[in-house]
């Protein structure tokens, strides 16, 4: 159980992991790089080549990297519990689909991403140890 301090810098340094994964994904041109890097990547695990992407698919792929951008800068400039809170939840959602596109696909570059997100998923839903009150034992 860890305490109130070292909950907030599971919450920053979760919104520091997701500031630096999520960056490539926030326009399509670092995106178009990202993602022949992540195709390379999962034909070197054993998987296939990722699908082309269509500039529609880039469009929602460019609106997650954005949003999750701004979420990071939030929790890193205030690391509030209630925001890890928030955030557990939304890993679960993202796990959740990993795991099912994992399911479908079998693909090996997706265990690269569900398990970093399961891991801070659990971490962020952990009991905090209330600090204790002055004179009280």
């Amino acid at each position: 159980m860890p305490s109130l301090a070292a909950f907030r810098r599971i919450v920053r340094a979760s919104a520091i992991y997701d500031l630096v994964l999520a960056a490539p994904f926030a326009t399509p041109w670092t995106f178009g790089l990202m993602v022949a890097q992540l195709s390379a990547a999962n034909q070197q695990l054993g998987g296939t080549a990722l699908p082309a992407f269509a500039p529609f698919h880039v469009l929602f792929a460019c609106l997650m990297g954005s949003i999750v951008l701004v979420w990071s800068v939030l929790r890193i400039a205030d690391p509030q519990p209630r925001f890890g809170r928030y955030d557990a939840a939304g890993r679960l959602l993202f796990s959740t689909w990993m795991a099912w596109t994992l399911a479908v696909t079998g693909e090996p570059l997706i265990w690269l991403f569900l398990l970093p997100e399961a891991a801070w998923c659990v971490a962020q839903c952990l009991p905090v140890r209330r600090p204790l009150r002055a004179g009280v034992i």
